[in-house]
């Protein structure tokens, strides 16, 4: 799911929750779409994670200038 983007997870995300809300998947498929969604929600919240530790590595040089520090997971 590496190869995925966040959109594109997030937008597929909220199409399962309006398939699940119809009612019209069969039980089986139900179940598929479900699992299917609670990957994309890993994935989705992992990415957050990700850019949240990006956004907190943002920190001010000497000179007063913001500059981005790589950071590890």
């Amino acid at each position: 799911m590496e190869n995925v983007r966040f959109e594109d997870a997030l937008k597929k995300l909220g199409d399962i929750v309006d398939q699940l809300e119809s009612g019209e998947l069969e039980l089986e498929e139900s179940i598929d779409v479900f699992e299917e969604g609670i990957k994309l929600s890993l994935y989705c919240q992992q990415e957050l994670k990700k850019a949240e530790g990006r956004i907190r590595q943002l920190v001010k040089n000497l000179n007063g200038e913001f500059e981005l520090q790589d950071f590890e997971l």
